[in-house]
């Protein structure tokens, strides 16, 4: 991964920016120099005239220093050993010198090691500048060793998080990719059957069977979809479904109008819808009803589909059931657990008066982005 390109345009707005940022921590070293020297080194001094002092070599300092930094080196770059030492060796006299100009010019004290010129006092004023730089400057190193770091590691996070992303789009494409196949076979066996015996019939399931890969088309690829596409999508299967069964399935698809434009994962209703018609009502001789409902619950979005058949522990039923819903119950909770983790749920419950409910809860209205 290639690292982002900063255009010239935009270099002196972000190296001005930086030098506002780093100027901060220059004040407060000189502060501390001002303290350190009226109460350690110099005791008895005034501590005006030596925070004034220190305002002005560590400024001019910092300006020197920082700017040589920044302009010969990008922001976040680390400086070359030996460059940076012979900007630092010129600096520290330059900054001594004209910061004790500029005190005198702002306060009109005569400062003795400027007038007399003693090796001594000059020596030790340039000691101490180049100590309390080599202090500033170790702690702007280590600033920005920690700031390289923490590039660094965002950096390493963002890839990581690239590639877990890229590979949960492609799990949760493969499961969806199931589905498909699984209620297209079931579908063309049937009408196989059906165009020995009963062409007329065979007709219409194949004209459903058209108008429902019509409708699941927009939809399968798609990383998202709404409650409206997904309800027109169930609308088509039931349909292509009563086709196929006749007088022996009813169904009703109930889905208040605030929930039309509400956002989720497509193909998820239908493996329910599928499971309840496979397992529940087909098997039954007077077949039975089905309803499809979305409603919106604390915070959570709820979709239900109850049957009436031969209900989760019907003798006979339950391996069925189980080896059935391999592709559909299991498919969605492993999807569930890519998508939204713990916050979103699948179950199934008998019915009291015979059938099954299964009920599929989903944060509510929470964006989706890395669904199929």
């Amino acid at each position: 991964m290639s690292s982002p390109t900063i255009a010239p345009a935009s270099r002196p707005r972000s190296r001005y920016h930086r030098m506002l940022h780093d100027i901060r921590y220059a004040l407060a070293i000189n502060v501390l120099c001002a303290l350190v020297i009226t109460y350690l080194l110099n005791p008895g001094s005034h501590l005006g005239q030596n925070l004034i002092a220190s305002m002005c070599i560590g400024g001019i300092a910092f300006v020197l220093i920082d700017g040589a930094r920044l302009t010969f080196w990008n922001p976040g770059q680390r400086p070359k050993a030996l460059p940076f030492i012979a900007i630092i060796a010129v600096s520290v006299p330059v900054a001594q010198w004209l910061g004790m100009q500029m005190f005198v010019w702002l306060t009109n004290v005569k400062v003795k090691a400027m007038t007399t010129l003693e090796p001594a006092e000059v020596a030790a004023n340039l000691v101490f500048t180049l100590i309390v730089t080599g202090v500033a400057v170790l702690f702007f190193s280590s600033r920005e060793r920690i700031s390289r770091l923490q590039t660094a590691a965002a950096e390493e996070k963002a890839r990581a998080e690239s590639v877990a992303r890229q590979a949960m789009q492609a799990q949760l494409q493969m499961l969806q990719a199931q589905i498909e196949p699984h209620m297209l076979f079931n579908t063309l066996a049937n009408l196989q059957g059906l165009i020995s015996f009963d062409p007329d019939r065979a007709q219409l399931l194949l004209d459903q069977l058209i108008q429902y890969l019509r409708a699941t088309l927009s939809s399968s690829r798609a990383k998202a979809t709404t409650l409206e596409q997904e309800f027109k999508l169930m609308q088509a299967y039931l349909g292509l479904m009563a086709v196929r069964m006749g007088a022996r399935l009813n169904y009703t698809l109930d889905l208040p109008d605030d929930l039309r434009g509400t956002r989720l994962a497509p193909m998820l209703l239908q493996p329910l819808v599928e499971n309840a018609i496979q397992h529940g009502l087909e098997p039954k001789i007077e077949g039975g009803h089905i309803t499809v409902q979305a409603s919106h619950q604390g915070g959570q979005l709820i979709l239900t589909v109850v049957d009436d058949g031969l209900g989760l522990d019907h003798p006979g039923q339950t391996k069925g059931m189980h080896k059935g819903t391999q592709l559909g119950v299991t498919n969605i909770r492993e999807r569930l657990q890519v998508m939204h983790g713990d916050s979103a749920s699948l179950s199934l419950s008998a019915n009291d008066a015979g059938g099954v409910t299964a009920r599929l809860a989903l944060p509510f209205n929470l964006p989706l982005s890395s669904t199929p």
